[in-house]
This record gives structure tokens, sequence and C-alpha cells, in this order.
């Protein structure tokens, strides 16, 4: 089942949902929308051959900031991964990550694989943006990009991510990574 607007607010006010920065004209009947962060990653195609996830052998990636509401083109066929303005976590719920159908109406695509958010992960969510329209698409730092849901799960998992994981900030991305224990 999933949480209605009501029950979405009555979550973050009892903690048993944390959305930082938690604005009250992002929440939707039933769900929250999410902002783009100022920092994204592009793979560095010059410098990265081929990809071979089995060896582990992963693009090269670089670092690009946009100030606040500037612009940057997501070209026709490009993939980048961008984050998240708001950082969140539940241990209570299962998350979901959803395009915004005014996105996807121009062939913006948020998220190809990475849409579960598994109780107990802290963190700004890495939205897999690729343009599949044939013309640019611009995007913006704090723009509304997708929507997250939350589902009510049968019972508290024994092992969430904040019990398997320790967690530190990655100070280059601001996002949360984990950490072996």
């Amino acid at each position: 089942m999933y949480l209605s607007d009501t029950d979405i607010r009555k979550a973050v006010l009892s903690w048993e949902i944390s959305i930082e920065n938690f604005d009250e004209k992002r929440l939707q009947a039933a769900s929250y929308d999410l902002l783009l962060w100022n920092k994204f990653l592009i793979t560095d195609s010059h410098s990265t051959q081929f990809i071979d996830p089995v060896n582990k052998i992963l693009p090269q990636m670089r670092e690009v900031i946009v100030e606040d509401w500037k612009e940057f083109v997501l070209h026709p066929g490009v993939s980048i991964l961008w984050f998240s303005w708001e950082n969140f976590w539940s241990n209570n719920y299962l998350i979901q990550l959803s395009g915004k159908s005014s996105l996807a109406r121009i062939w913006l695509v948020v998220h190809n694989t990475a849409g579960l958010i598994n109780p107990g992960h802290f963190l700004n969510i890495a939205f897999e943006l690729s343009n599949l329209n044939n013309v640019p698409i611009i995007l913006r730092p704090k723009m509304e990009i997708a929507q997250i849901t939350f589902s009510q799960i049968s019972s508290i998992p024994e092992k969430t991510y904040d019990k398997v994981w320790r967690y530190h900030t990655n100070n280059w991305t601001g996002f949360v990574e984990k950490k072996d224990i």
C-alpha cells in the first residue's frame, strides 16, 4: 500500500520518514517531488575505452557543477548521473523513484534501473538521466525532476542498510556511500 499525502506528512512529522528541507508545496497526492542538485557526473568518453562490470573496469567520470538556475544542455543520446537536492531516509517504508510525466513526454528518462531505495538508506539519489529525444533538453539545478513514493512493508526488515553498512559523507559529491563494517 502506498502512502497518501496525509500519511507522508504524518510520517515526516514523526521522523518515520526523513526528507531534508521538506517543502509542503512539493507534496503530491501520493508522492513527493525531488529537485536536481548542483552536481552531476558525466562519463569522460575520451579516457574510457570500454566498460567491463564483471572485471570492475568502470568508466572515468568527471564532476560538473552548475550554479543555481543556470542551464545545462543534455544532448541527444547522452546519459549522466545527477543527484537529488534532498537527502531522504526511512527504516519503515520502501521508497520508489519515478519520473515525472511532463518530462517523460519530452523523452527525458530519469532512471533506467536504480529506482528502488531499500529501508535504512540515507542518501541523495543518483538520477540516471538520459535524453532519448532527437533535440537537446535544458536542465537546471533546483528544477523538479522526479518523484518518490513510499510503500508500507509487512514488517521492519532485519537487514536495513543502516544496520548492515556504516555511512560517511563523500566530500566531492555530498552523497552517502556504503562502507563495509
